[in-house]
């Protein structure tokens, strides 16, 4: 069936598989990460300060990446990672203060992290259709969005039932599991010389910037402020964290084929007014708590229109440079940068005395910037990227 085209694509699917558990173990005991770390007695700008040393520490180890990727291929690395994840998340539940095994935890999410995303992000792209692209993303991210509806709930759960050992020993258990898939995909090998292969990246690595600037404020800083919203419990947390991941599941697919369809600049329009919207929005949930709940559905909503409008641009970015693994490198550092900014930038004003919900507003100055580069990407590639750029077959 042509309509069902995106999906004939095993090496995609099996990925897909796999990024799915990982989003669940994220969206259950990843979402409780830092608020453990609150619960824990670190203060909140202490905490984001922590974070933003997770993301200054993957921009400092990165650069090792590379030889290993040469060395080993794209597979063994996203392997790695995955599991170095979940030994981070059995780290959490030891933490209780601002001590050395914080510092510990710090240090291993860093190193897990700066293995895995970069190698994921380079094997994604590699493997996926340009022609269905859009369509790929929406399906990993709908599905993603589902499975996200039971894992905070069943966190938030057992947080309060049997601790945060059981919580985030359950969360390493997924995440190992999220290897499996791994095991079926195909040897992907990164050549040791590739000239211009970073600066092919900068438009990437502009455009992750700017993501993580968003990331910063509408997922880490918003987490503490619906939390706070919701009077610091655990299941009522869970459960907005599952009625957001329910809305954003829908609409997603069809988004997807409106980018494939050549309506990526019009989307992404849409996609980065409804981001900005949302934002705003979760600015004024402390003086008006009520939004708490239709403020994170909303934005959960507002995610799946704007990944795939960006992972679209930034995958088919990718598969056309001269190397998807040193352009995600590059990436990748990008977008650490925009997270430490906004990081930083919401830990001096939570210091100051702000509550957290204006901290998220650090988000729209990634917003601007991302709506700029999608609309230049998107006027230059209106049209899908050529079919047969997914018959290459030599080296990522």
């Amino acid at each position: 069936m042509r309509g069902m085209a995106y999906f004939r694509n095993p090496t995609v699917n099996l990925l897909n598989a796999h990024y799915v558990m990982t989003a669940a173990a994220q969206a259950g005991g990843g979402a409780f990460y830092g608020i453990w770390l609150l619960e824990a007695g670190i203060s909140l700008p202490l905490v984001l300060l922590a974070v933003a040393a997770i993301f200054a520490l993957r921009f400092v180890m990165r650069g090792a990446v590379l030889p290993l990727a040469v060395r080993f291929g794209l597979r063994p690395l996203v392997f790695t990672g995955a599991l170095l994840m979940a030994i981070a998340y059995l780290l959490v539940p030891g933490v209780t203060g601002a001590d050395g095994r914080l510092a510990v935890l710090v240090l291993m999410t860093a190193l897990a992290q700066t293995i895995y995303w970069p190698s994921y992000h380079a094997y994604y792209a590699g493997a996926g259709d340009a022609e269905h692209r859009g369509q790929q993303l929406g399906v990993r991210e709908a599905v993603g969005a589902l499975a996200g509806i039971v894992s905070p709930l069943a966190a938030g759960w057992l947080l309060v039932r049997y601790g945060p050992r059981a919580a985030f020993a359950a969360t390493a258990l997924l995440q190992a599991l999220a290897g499996l898939p791994l095991l079926f995909t195909p040897v992907v090998r990164v050549a040791p010389s590739v000239p211009g292969g970073y600066r092919a990246a900068l438009p990437g690595a502009l455009l992750f910037c700017g993501d993580g600037l968003i990331t910063a404020g509408t997922v880490t800083v918003w987490q503490f402020a619906l939390f706070f919203a919701l009077g610091r419990d655990p299941l009522a947390y869970g459960g907005a964290l599952a009625l957001a991941a329910l809305a954003g599941a829908v609409g997603v697919l069809l988004l997807g084929r409106l980018i494939d369809a050549g309506q990526g600049r019009r989307v992404s329009v849409l996609a980065m007014a409804f981001m900005a919207a949302i934002i705003v929005l979760r600015a004024e949930v402390d003086p008006h708590r009520l939004l708490a709940l239709p403020a994170s559905a909303l934005g959960a909503l507002a995610s799946c229109f704007y990944v795939p409008v960006l992972m679209t641009a930034l995958y088919n970015q990718a598969k056309r440079a001269p190397c998807p693994m040193r352009f995600h490198i590059a990436a990748e550092a990008g977008w650490d940068s925009g997270m430490i900014a906004g990081l930083v930038l919401a830990a001096g004003l939570v210091a100051l005395g702000l509550p957290a919900a204006t901290a998220v507003l650090v988000a729209l100055l990634g917003a601007a910037l991302v709506l700029v580069l999608l609309r230049r990407y998107y006027r230059d590639h209106a049209e899908p990227v050529d079919a047969a750029l997914h018959h290459r077959e030599e080296g990522v």
